[in-house]
């Protein structure tokens, strides 16, 4: 699987896409900075002013093309002849993805430091400050992004799934934006229709997208979610091992 994964990553850097998307990010968290307002620095700073959203759009973009474009195209079938095995296939696009995920989790958070060098948008910070969790502020960050950094992963796996089930990019991609924009609403609207026992329907997959948001702003999103930030840690990593098995269980038995 190195000489696949070697080759992944080879062809994800020198696409040219993936790294000029980072200036969509840059442009996002200014925007999310100026809508807010310098009355938020410390939880703009705290969430890499908002940057989760946009990350997984990024990560949905670029998924879709390390994937399904492939499926569209048949470029994948010369992959598979030369490869020792279908997992190796599918395991070095899938920790390609992780990497890449993780690239721009650590760009998000250089870029909440430079936009605080000279908080033009932001009001100046005191990193050492106590903030969330009787934490100090730059903790905050960090382990935020680690919270982040699972969330993101829970959307790989479905980006790996959808892939796998549906040839087609642009389908690829409207599905999983959709599910990222209105997953934590279905959720909410499933457990407010009583469509079964809430304390089944609240570990419905759709409800794991709040481990973020929930993560820092506890006392919104715990009613919602009804779960607390370890459940939803649980739920979330349980999924996206789930999603991933059956990925690859589809990418296995997929006729090319």
């Amino acid at each position: 699987m190195y000489t696949q994964l070697k080759h992944e990553l080879y062809k994800l850097n020198h696409r040219k896409l993936p790294w000029i998307i980072i200036t969509l990010m840059l442009f996002f968290m200014i925007i999310i900075g100026l809508a807010m307002g310098r009355t938020y620095s410390n939880l703009l700073v705290m969430t890499c002013y908002d940057s989760s959203t946009i990350i997984m759009l990024i990560l949905v973009i670029v998924g879709s093309t390390i994937f399904s474009m492939e499926f569209q195209y048949g470029t994948i079938i010369p992959l598979i002849y030369r490869s020792s095995s279908r997992s190796a296939v599918f395991f070095a696009k899938f920790i390609t993805l992780f990497l890449y995920d993780f690239v721009l989790h650590i760009a998000a958070m250089i870029l909440t430091v430079l936009l605080n060098i000279v908080p033009i948008i932001n009001a100046p910070v005191f990193w050492a400050a106590i903030y969330k969790y009787h934490q100090p502020l730059v903790v905050n960050m960090f382990m935020n992004t680690g919270v982040d950094l699972i969330t993101s992963t829970l959307i790989i796996s479905l980006i790996c799934l959808t892939s796998c089930l549906i040839n087609s990019n642009t389908v690829v991609i409207a599905i999983n934006a959709l599910i990222i924009f209105m997953g934590s609403d279905l959720s909410s609207s499933l457990l407010l229709a009583h469509v079964g026992p809430s304390s089944i329907v609240r570990w419905n997959p759709f409800n794991m997208l709040n481990l973020t948001t929930q993560y820092y702003n506890y006392a919104t999103y715990h009613v919602t979610s009804m779960l607390s930030n370890a459940q939803l840690l649980t739920g979330t990593l349980c999924y996206t091992v789930v999603f991933l098995l059956l990925a690859y269980w589809a990418f296995s038995r997929k006729n090319f």
